[in-house]
């Protein structure tokens, strides 16, 4: 499986019930994703990956509760806490011109509008009304920007690259408060 086949989709967070059932948590809570595809791919936390035919899908409130095919038992689903779960591109439906699958966004270099790089999209947080890139650079504090269009005025996946007009940015770019002005004692 390769990063061009598959898109992360989220987790699977615990077992449910007795008979093998598993609550999955998408990085998306609005996302309906699993109710659409016959197969996922999980990779467990050994590294071990396994596709399973999706035998029963229900939204929950937090979470989507699954069966997979061949996992019949509390213990059997277990075994899979942990692991991500991936669904393959060929599955779904391409994104509409001027959107993006969450999971496309991660791993591209992220650089201010001056081509200075800020580190990789390693995360999305989807934990308000849009979602939120994490972005890490190995020295550097983690840079957290809401995908917005007033923060990320460039998306280029084949390129590989995001554009990132940071929060601090706006503010540093903003009329000079009285008394800011040089030679001015305030």
């Amino acid at each position: 499986m390769s990063a061009q086949d598959c898109l992360e989709l989220g987790y699977v967070a615990r077992a449910h019930g007795l008979r093998g059932e598993v609550a999955v948590r998408a990085f998306d809570p609005a996302s309906e994703t699993l109710g659409t595809v016959d197969r996922v791919r999980l990779r467990l936390r050994s590294g071990e990956e396994r596709e399973y035919a999706v035998e029963s899908f229900r939204p929950a409130n937090k979470e989507d509760l699954l069966f997979f095919e061949g996992v019949e038992s509390r213990l059997a689903a277990e075994a899979l806490v942990g692991a991500k779960v991936f669904v393959y591109r060929e599955d779904l439906e391409p994104p509409e011109e001027g959107q993006f699958f969450q999971g496309d966004l991660v791993g591209l270099a992220a650089v201010d509008e001056q081509g200075v790089s800020l580190g990789t999209v390693e995360e999305v947080w989807a934990t308000g009304e849009v979602p939120n890139l994490v972005i890490r650079a190995k020295g550097r504090p983690e840079l957290v920007v809401p995908f917005a269009d007033e923060f990320v005025p460039t998306v280029d996946v084949p390129a590989g690259r995001i554009v990132i007009r940071p929060p601090e940015y706006l503010v540093a770019d903003g009329p000079e408060a009285p008394g800011d002005e040089p030679g001015d004692s305030g």
